[in-house]
């Protein structure tokens, strides 16, 4: 569905899209005309020079297409900061990895933090593919003092030598690519991407044997025109970005479920999405290459791909339960403290987002996976919702 308001293209960003849609139109035909969901997605969204996160587009703040918690307020980052200190302690040191930083706001906000305790990482190295995005991180974190702006590494790829520390991820497992599926009485399709007569389109093929055993093993019956995605990438990806960690714990945070709510019989038709200047819809073939696509995330998955590259599941909560068990009202009580009074109300106001069920409170979770680290994560002291996975 595409809402009658979405924003109209400038004249720049139409032709931007006019290319994007050029080479999907090759990689089809070099596909022999059909590609996979996840194939489209990892074009329109990371192609080098062309993709939704590879180009220049705006894409956080109110300016852009969307807004991410370390945006809405440095109380989230805070609250980070002290689950980062504590592992950190438990560690005797260690260092920070970030994986896909956004704007840089939550490292330099996580930075600030740590300092103020005492508990700065040795170096806070942020894992970024976009040269858009890198840009605007170094910018936004050339302005912390030396002893903190010195800190921070940029890398192009998972660090090559074990290391130490914590891994954060705050809403980047969302933007891995999905496949799309059916399921039919004989079996599961597959929904890829063909081009046709009016543009773009989702064309059903006999699903890979890939698909269908992951849609077998999902251990949830679901009745036939069901229609959803599985991230079949996730393992993989997670082993990778995982893999330097010798000891520590690897947070993500983002929106998502358990497994049964995720393959719910009410959530027909799944749960992917686009974005573009803060509306949502979901067609994918519209403002090509310059919106954001994105899945919710299945814990389940997660946590069997933890497991199967020798992880531990250390906790998962909801986001409310991860911020007020690192003391979000500690933190929003000393940040309002700072603000005038005309400021103040706006502020705690976005902040409560954070934590109500309405805002991001309950539709995002928090995971920790932790290896050769068996100290205390307060983030998952007040309600730990692993057994649910």
């Amino acid at each position: 569905m595409i809402p009658l308001d979405l924003v109209p293209l400038s004249a720049d960003e139409a032709a931007h899209e006019v290319r994007v849609v050029e080479a999907v139109h090759a990689a089809l035909a070099a596909a022999g005309g059909w590609l996979s969901f996840a194939a489209y997605m990892d074009l329109v969204l990371y192609a080098p020079g062309l993709g939704y996160y590879a180009a220049g587009a705006h894409k956080l703040g109110a300016g852009g297409d969307f807004v991410t918690a370390p945006e809405l307020s440095p109380v989230f980052a805070r609250c980070l900061a002290t689950q980062c200190a504590q592992v950190l302690a438990g560690l005797g040191g260690g260092e920070i990895l970030e994986i896909g930083a956004g704007s840089g706001a939550l490292a330099a906000d996580v930075l600030q933090a740590l300092a103020g305790s005492a508990a700065l990482p040795v170096r806070y190295r942020i894992l970024e593919t976009s040269p858009d995005l890198r840009a605007r991180q170094a910018a936004r974190l050339a302005a912390l003092p030396d002893g903190l702006a010195g800190r921070v590494e940029w890398l192009d790829a998972v660090p090559p030598t074990p290391f130490e520390g914590v891994i954060l991820a705050n809403e980047v497992l969302d933007a891995l690519p999905v496949e799309r599926f059916r399921v039919l009485a004989e079996g599961v399709e597959e929904l890829g991407v063909a081009a046709t007569a009016a543009g773009f389109a989702l064309v059903a093929r006999p699903a890979s044997h890939e698909l269908t055993r992951a849609v077998a093993e999902l251990g949830v019956a679901l009745p036939a025109g069901y229609v959803s995605e599985a991230c079949l990438r996730l393992g993989a990806w997670l082993e990778s970005v995982t893999a330097p960690l010798a000891r520590g714990a690897a947070l993500f945070i983002d929106y998502g479920f358990a497994r049964r709510a995720y393959y719910a019989p009410d959530r027909d038709g799944g749960t992917f999405a686009c974005f573009h200047r803060h509306r949502r819809h979901e067609d994918p073939f519209v403002n090509v290459g310059l919106q954001d696509l994105t899945a919710w995330v299945d814990f389940t998955r997660v946590a069997e791909a933890a497991l199967a590259c020798g992880l531990e599941i250390g906790g998962y909560t909801t986001q409310a339960n991860f911020l007020l068990g690192t003391g979000f009202e500690r933190h929003l009580g000393a940040y309002r403290a700072t603000l005038d009074a005309q400021s103040e109300p706006l502020v705690a106001r976005r902040a409560m987002q954070l934590v109500l069920p309405p805002g991001m409170g309950e539709r995002f979770k928090a995971v920790a996976l932790v290896r050769d680290y068996d100290g205390p994560l307060a983030g998952f002291s007040l309600r730990d919702f692993t057994a649910t996975l």
